[in-house]
C-alpha cells in the first residue's frame, strides 16, 4: 500500500509539471520553410513624421532563430537582453548572435540561425529559408525599424508544429515594439538611454500617450500593421530539392537562387 501510494503521488506530480509548447511535437523530424518579410511602413499608412531622408524609412536585416521552449530571444513585458538592445538601437547583431550561440551550447535549445537582407525602403519584401526540428519547432526573429530610438518588429516563439504535422502556411501581422532601452519619442530622436532599463512594450496609437510620439494617432482604434511575415512549408520535389514558393511576388531572388 505504501509503495502504491508513493507511485500514485509521483505520477500525479509528474502530470502536473508544466509542459513546453514543443514537447508534444510528433511531426517528421525536420521541415523547411520559406519566410517572407513584407514591410508595410508607407507614408500613406503612417503619415506622422514619416522619415523621408537622413535616413529615409527602411528596415534592417531579419535576424532569427529556430529553437525549443528553453530559449527566448525576446518577450513582451520582459527586459531585453544586451544583444536585443544592440540590435534594436543600432542594428548590430554580434552580441545577439553570441547569446544565441551560447544558449545552443549550454542547453541545446537552438537548432539554427537565419537571416534575410535589409529592405532599403519602408515598403518591400525580403526572404530566406529556415529549418525547424521536432525538438526545436519554435521561430523567433527581430527586425529593426530604421530610423528609430530602439523600435523593432518581430515574433516571439511561434510554434510551427501542430501535434503530428507541420503547419503548411502561417501569416502574422506585425506591430512596433519598444525595446525599453532608449527614451526617444520620435523616429529621429537622439540617443537618450533609459535608466533604469524598461521592459519591452508594444507601441500603439495611444501608448506612449504623448503627442510627440511618432506613432501617436489618437483618432485610430488600432494601428495598421507596419509589416507582415509569411512562412510557407517547402515541399521536396523529385530531385530532393525544396520547391520555391512562387505565389507571393517576393522582391528577393534568394529562394530561387538557392534552388538553382
Amino acid at each position: 500500500k505504501v509503495v502504491w501510494t508513493l507511485l500514485v503521488t509521483i505520477l500525479g506530480y509528474a502530470s502536473s509539471l508544466p509542459v513546453g509548447d514543443d514537447s508534444i511535437c510528433t511531426a517528421e523530424e525536420l521541415a523547411k520553410y520559406s519566410i517572407i518579410f513584407t514591410g508595410k511602413w508607407s507614408q500613406t499608412a503612417f503619415p506622422k513624421q514619416y522619415p523621408l531622408y537622413r535616413p529615409p524609412a527602411q528596415w534592417s536585416s531579419v535576424l532569427g532563430v529556430t529553437h525549443s521552449s528553453d530559449y527566448s530571444m525576446w518577450k513582451k513585458n520582459e527586459y531585453a537582453s544586451n544583444g536585443v538592445r544592440d540590435f534594436a538601437e543600432k542594428g548590430e547583431a554580434w552580441v545577439l548572435m553570441k547569446e544565441i550561440e551560447e544558449a545552443g551550447e549550454k542547453i541545446q535549445s537552438v537548432h539554427g540561425i537565419f537571416s534575410a537582407p535589409a529592405i532599403s525602403s519602408g515598403t518591400g519584401q525580403t526572404s530566406t529559408e529556415l529549418e525547424v526540428h521536432s525538438r526545436h519547432p519554435l521561430v523567433s526573429f527581430v527586425v529593426r525599424i530604421v530610423p528609430s530610438p530602439d523600435w523593432f518588429v518581430g515574433i516571439d516563439s511561434l510554434n510551427l508544429c501542430e501535434g503530428d504535422h507541420w503547419m503548411e502556411e502561417v501569416s502574422v501581422d506585425l506591430f512596433p515594439y519598444d525595446a525599453g532601452t532608449d527614451s526617444g519619442f520620435t523616429f529621429s530622436s537622439p540617443n537618450f538611454a533609459t535608466i533604469p532599463q524598461d521592459t519591452v512594450t508594444e507601441i500603439t496609437c495611444s501608448s506612449p500617450s504623448h503627442p510627440a510620439n511618432s506613432f501617436y494617432y489618437p483618432k485610430l482604434k488600432i494601428l495598421p500593421p507596419i509589416a507582415q511575415v509569411t512562412m510557407v512549408k517547402l515541399k521536396k520535389n523529385q530531385l530532393g530539392l525544396s520547391a520555391p514558393y512562387i505565389n507571393l511576388p517576393a522582391k528577393s531572388n534568394e529562394i530561387i537562387d538557392s534552388v538553382s
